[in-house]
């Protein structure tokens, strides 16, 4: 799995080695294919909100956005899953409130947005409980459990 960045200001590198093996161990638990690639974003609070309300028709601020790229965009010498938003001011939020390290939460973001591009929901009760499960799975293969 190939992940590209845009920090879009800030400032992320202490978390990069992390968030790039928490994409390729989602990869590795999902059986994508090794040619795959992913984009990850950092925006704050007000730009995910306007993509909120733009795609999704919730005009509020949110912790991860998934855009999925079409099939017939997605064939190449490289397939593209999509991309991943991540607001890091609503990262640091949940980081504190949930009272784990922000490096588990950026990492948890970036498991949950990714498993959307592969798949997952949580639409329904079933769908949501195999979601946490594979989330919960990958986290612990990162030593990340809450």
């Amino acid at each position: 799995m190939h992940t590209y960045w845009d920090t879009k200001g800030e400032i992320i590198d202490p978390y990069l080695e992390l968030l790039n093996k928490a994409a390729i161990t989602t990869g590795e638990y999902c059986d994508a294919p090794d040619n795959c690639e992913v984009s990850i974003s950092f925006m704050d609070a007000d730009d995910i909100r306007t993509l909120n309300r733009d795609y999704r028709g919730k005009d509020e601020a949110t912790d991860v956005l998934s855009f999925p790229v079409s099939e017939a965009l997605a064939m190449g010498p490289s397939i593209s899953l999509g991309d991943v938003v991540i607001c890091m001011e609503i990262a640091k939020q949940q980081a504190k409130e949930y009272g784990h390290s922000l490096e588990r939460e950026l990492a948890f973001l970036v498991v949950h947005g990714l498993l959307h591009l592969l798949g997952y929901d949580h639409e329904t009760p079933e769908d949501e409980a195999e979601m946490c499960a594979a989330q919960n799975d990958i986290l612990a293969k990162l030593s990340l459990q809450r």
